[in-house]
């Protein structure tokens, strides 16, 4: 597949409202030979998602601004604007976003295909508002993550 150079400005991409956040795929399988998927992540102040691991890619992110603590492999992981983290494919991990401001983030997978999760968990973000995370189903989230390579372990961490 022929990869060709492309150009995404700050407001395009495709959006998706995913676990009560927005996720705007910027690069994804599609348009990489399948080698990367790259989202830009806005979640909101507390979130965080369920302990999980990814069975297919590795996970990465750059903190744009906010910050957030990552849990990987025993570790902890304070970021913020300018750090990078690494997240190794098949290593449980989760993340909490910082209590006073949004964490705004590129997440970088390899190989691509987290775009298939979001796009099959979330919902297209369009002129709507975002959804009530405590209106996410448990159960189909479970079955969308297993679809995609994607084991759910346990609940979201706390502050």
């Amino acid at each position: 597949m022929a990869v060709h150079p492309y150009l995404r400005r700050p407001d395009e991409g495709t959006a998706y409202w995913f676990l009560g956040n927005l996720v705007t795929v910027k690069a994804d399988g599609g348009t990489t030979g399948g080698r990367l998927t790259v989202a830009e992540f806005v979640n909101p102040p507390g979130f965080a998602p369920p302990l999980h691991r990814h069975h297919v890619e590795d996970e990465m992110f750059y903190v744009i601004s906010g910050t957030a603590r990552f849990e990987c492999a025993g570790q902890t992981l304070h970021a913020g604007p300018g750090d990078f983290v690494l997240l190794p494919v098949g290593v449980p991990h989760t993340f909490l976003v910082g209590p006073d401001e949004p964490l705004r983030a590129l997440q970088i997978t390899t190989p691509s295909g987290f775009e298939g999760f979001a796009a099959d968990a979330g919902e297209p973000a369009g002129e709507h508002r975002l959804p009530d995370p405590a209106t996410i189903d448990p159960v189909s989230l479970g079955h969308a993550a297993a679809r995609h390579g994607i084991e759910l372990l346990g609940p979201p961490p706390h502050a």
